[in-house]
C-alpha cells in the first residue's frame, strides 16, 4: 500500500528531515516505486512536486532534501500502483481549487467497485480511485456550503462524507486547504505533535537524527502524520480504525461530535 506524510505547524517550518526517511519508503526501505509527490502551501498558494518514478532515487526528491521550504501545511505520498498505471497524471497529492483557494488531497489505500456520479466541476485528470474520491469530495463539500466553511463546519461535512467513501475499502487519506490537516485512518496511520521542550530524534529509515532545540523557538509545535512512526525514538499516537483527526496549529483540535452513518449520494 502506499505511504502518506501530513504536517500542520502553527508557524512555517521545514519538513526536510521527515521528507528524508520518508522518501527512502520509495524504493529503498519500502518497495513503494511507483511515483510520489509532495505539496506545500504558502500563503494562497501552493508548491506542488510530482515524479513518476522511485522516491528514493528521484532528483526532484533530492532537491526537497536540500532545499528547506517552510510551510505550516504540507502532504507527501509515495506510490504502490494498484488502480490506474504508472504515470504523472496518477501521482499525489492532487490539486483543485474551490472557492479561491487550493485543495490539496492524498490517499492510501484500495477502494473496489468505486465509481461515484460525478457532476460538477470536479473530475479526474487520471484513472485512479484516489482521484476519484477526491473529485466528490470536492463535489459534495461545494454542495454543501455556499463559500469557505470554518474548520469546526468543514470537519463535521467531513465526518458524513468520508464514511460513505470508506465503506467501498481502505481510505487512509490527507486532505488540506492551507488552513488546517485533515487526516482519516482506516487502517495504519499515525501522529506525533512535537513542541517544547523539544528533543532529538532518529529516522527509522535513514542514519540521520536532530535535536529540534538546536532549530526551533519554545513558541513552535508542529504535528506529523504519517503511515507508520517515521522516527524510532519518539512516541507516535496510532489512529483508531475510522478516526479522522483535524490539525491546526500543530495540534488536534477537540473532536466534534461523530455524524451520522452514511446517506446516499
Amino acid at each position: 500500500m502506499c505511504q502518506l506524510l501530513g504536517m500542520n505547524g502553527n508557524t512555517p517550518t521545514d519538513v526536510t528531515f521527515s521528507f528524508a526517511g520518508f522518501a527512502q519508503r520509495g524504493g529503498r526501505t519500502d518497495h513503494h516505486a511507483d511515483g510520489w509527490g509532495i505539496a506545500f502551501f504558502e500563503g494562497r498558494g501552493a508548491r506542488l512536486f510530482v515524479d513518476s518514478g522511485a522516491a528514493a532515487g528521484s532528483p526532484v526528491a533530492e532537491l526537497i532534501r536540500r532545499y528547506p521550504i517552510k510551510s505550516r501545511n504540507v502532504i507527501s505520498h509515495i506510490r504502490k500502483a494498484t488502480v490506474g498505471e504508472v504515470a504523472l497524471e496518477n501521482c499525489h497529492p492532487f490539486v483543485r481549487e474551490l472557492w479561491g483557494r487550493y485543495w490539496v488531497f492524498a490517499h492510501n489505500g484500495d477502494l473496489k467497485d468505486y465509481a461515484p456520479h460525478l457532476h460538477g466541476h470536479f473530475r479526474p485528470v487520471g484513472g485512479t480511485d484516489s482521484e476519484r474520491a477526491f473529485c466528490w469530495l470536492m463535489q459534495e463539500i461545494a454542495k454543501a456550503h455556499a463559500s469557505v466553511p470554518s474548520v469546526a463546519e468543514l470537519t463535521r461535512t467531513l465526518r458524513e462524507l468520508v464514511p460513505c467513501v470508506a465503506r467501498f475499502g481502505t481510505f487512509n487519506m490527507l486532505l488540506s486547504n492551507g488552513e488546517a490537516l485533515w487526516a482519516h485512518g482506516s487502517t495504519k496511520l499515525c501522529y506525533v505533535v512535537r513542541q517544547h521542550p523539544f528533543a532529538t530524534a532518529r529516522l527509522a529509515d535513514e542514519d540521520l537524527s536532530v535535536n529540534f532545540a538546536e532549530h526551533t523557538t519554545p513558541d513552535d509545535r508542529v504535528a506529523v502524520v504519517a503511515t507508520t512512526p517515521l522516527t524510532c525514538d519518539e512516541q507516535w499516537t496510532p489512529f483508531a480504525p475510522g478516526e479522522l483527526k483535524v490539525f491546526v496549529d500543530g495540534a488536534p483540535m477537540a473532536d466534534a461530535p461523530h455524524a451520522p452513518d452514511c446517506y446516499n449520494k
